[in-house]
């Protein structure tokens, strides 16, 4: 599949990550701040926010601007490969 993977009308899916609890305080802080107009912030839509723009980040550096390729498997649980 190329092309944007957040299209409009795409199904939410629930995931467990895990961040510090810091992180996610300040998170909540912010999601709870701008609630209101104009924002109309949630914890929802602060983490795809900045997980589209971290997703663009590395796209831009490492595949010049393309989505990646799609993985033949799932992701294995543990310390992250060694480079």
């Amino acid at each position: 599949m190329s092309g944007n993977h957040d299209r409009a009308g795409s199904p939410k899916v629930r995931a467990t990550l895990y961040v510090s609890a810091d992180m996610l305080e300040q998170a909540r802080d912010a999601a709870c701040y701008l609630a209101g107009y104009p924002a109309r912030m949630t914890l929802t839509k602060l983490v795809e926010n900045a997980l589209g723009a971290e997703l663009a980040r590395l796209k831009e550096r490492y595949n010049a601007g393309k989505d990646f390729p799609r993985r033949d498997e799932d992701l294995k649980g543990g310390r992250p490969i060694a480079a």
